[in-house]
Formats: structure tokens, sequence, C-alpha cells
């Protein structure tokens, strides 16, 4: 059965005006997102800010997203790391405290060789019980998972079932699901390309967008994966301009600051992140309108 069907969210960490984790804003995301059908929280991955929190931090976000969550829908806790015997502690950590399952980026910076990958993740799959979603983004970490490591990793870890899909190669993901034949519960990575990678035999998203809008991001999936194809395409096309104009400056900056505009005070990032530009931002807000999100005081 897979972790989760459906739209999960990459949910951002809130986050005060010192720049320490806002828990009680945390709550009220997750109350928001269960309210709006989103199907899963994924919490403490790139959109978290997971690379500028403590490893104290880390495993505390993930138990207070569990908390907060009450079982009501799964939590995935990102515990991934460019060395192997963190990811471990990250992964058994999530384990002990409640999470769901674990998203695992590839090893960023040391540019890990395929048999390094299949080290790697098959090291921590034997230290845990919780299903894996792998995280292949080569684009910010210099490491592509090859469809075959991918095959290789599926067929011989039972808890390795997943994989969220983000170098933005269709024919790259449609060779791993081919090569996976039927064994890999597929995400897609990239909020612009959820129907197409529903098509090559998807079932949901891990997704920036549904920190904005996530009653229609589930939507989108939840019609196609109903039959009705007109009405996701219809969705994710509508999404585009705004998905482009959260893509403008490197993630979490846009949607951070989306969520600003609709009065939702999730605050700032963390250095070496900054506040976004006044440029982007304007082109940002126009998006967010046209697309029928309020802004406040508008």
């Amino acid at each position: 059965m897979a972790i989760f069907t459906g739209s999960g969210v990459a949910i951002v960490t809130p986050m005060k005006d010192n720049l320490e984790v806002n828990y009680d804003k945390l709550e009220e995301l997750i109350e928001f997102h269960v309210a709006n059908h989103t199907d899963c929280i994924i919490i403490a991955g790139t959109t978290g800010e997971s690379s500028t929190l403590s490893m104290e931090e880390h495993r505390s976000v993930i138990r207070a997203a569990v908390e907060f969550t009450r079982h009501r829908i799964p939590v995935v806790a990102g515990t991934g790391s460019n060395c192997t015997k963190t990811a471990i502690q990250l992964t058994k950590e999530a384990e002990e405290d409640g999470a769901d399952g674990a998203l695992i980026v590839t090893p960023y910076y040391n540019k890990a060789t395929q048999a390094g990958l299949i080290s790697h993740y098959s090291q921590i799959a034997s230290e845990t019980k919780l299903p894996i979603i792998l995280y292949n983004v080569p684009g910010r970490t210099g490491c592509n998972i090859q469809p075959e490591t991918v095959a290789t990793l599926v067929k011989q870890n039972e808890n390795i079932v997943g994989l969220k899909e983000a170098t933005g190669n269709m024919a790259q993901a449609s060779k791993t699901m081919y090569l996976c034949d039927g064994n890999l519960e597929l995400y897609s990575g990239e909020d612009g390309l959820v129907v197409p990678l529903l098509a090559i035999g998807g079932i949901g998203v891990i997704s920036v967008i549904a920190n904005i809008a996530p009653e229609q991001t589930h939507d989108m999936v939840a019609s196609y994966l109903a039959g009705d194809r007109e009405k996701a395409l219809e969705l994710q096309m509508k999404s585009l301009p705004l998905v482009d104009a959260l893509f403008s400056e490197v993630n979490p900056i846009p949607v951070k600051r989306a969520m600003n505009l609709m009065g939702m005070e999730v605050g700032s990032m963390r250095s070496p992140l900054c506040e976004m530009g006044d440029a982007t931002s304007a082109v940002l807000a126009q998006a967010m309108r046209d697309y029928g999100l309020q802004l406040k005081d508008e």
C-alpha cells in the first residue's frame, strides 16, 4: 500500500522574527492543510529549509509535525544528508518519533557514483522499517539517480518503495517506471509536470504550490486518478503561470513570500537565503491574483 496517493505538501518551516522555528504557526499550517484536503505532510525537506536546521531542530520539527497531524494524514520526513551516517541517524529518529515514511534526497556535493548511491540507500534501508521515497533532484544536488539504479534499489530493498522525480526529464522518468515494472510509487517533484508524470503511472505530487493552493492541487491529482483527465489538465494548465512565479527565485523564497502576501505570516528564511526581490515579488503577486488567490488587504 502506498504511503500516500494524491497531493503531498512540501511544507515550509515557519519562522519567528528572530528566526527560531515557529511551532504554533506550524500547527496552524497543518490544520489548514488537513482542512483543505492535502493528502500528506512532507516535513523538513528542501522547502522546509532542512539545510539550515540543526540536527536537534530537524528532529524537533518532524516530531512536532507528527504530533500536530494526529494520524489524520501521513507524515513523511525529509531525512537525507550527504553523509550516510547522518541520514541513517535522521531516519531512525523519524521512525522513533512516529513518521509514516522518509523522503531521502541523494547525497549532495559529494557527487556519488551509481554504485555509491546503491550503497548509500541500501545502508539506510537496512537500518529502518520506514518506507523510503528516493528524491532525485540533480539541479540542486549535482547527482542523478539513473533508472537502472532506482530499479536495483527497489528490487534489493523491500522498504525502498517510491521516487520523487524532479529531473524534468520525462524520458528518464518513463524508463525508470519501465525498469521498475510496476513496483515503484512515482511522485512528481515538479509542480509543472504533475499530469505528465501521472500519465506514465505516477500516483501523486510532492508539491510547493500546495502551500498556497492545497485544495486545487489535491483536486488535480484526484481528478486524474478518478478518470477525469480533462479536469486534471485544466487545473494543471491554469497553475503554470503561478508555478513559474513560484520558481522565479530559488525555492522556498517565493513560496514564503506568497504565503506572507496571503497573510499567513510564516516569517523569513535563514541565511544564506534572503527576501525576494521587488521585481519578482510583483510578478508573483500578480500571478497569485490571476490564479484567484486572495492577498491580504486587497
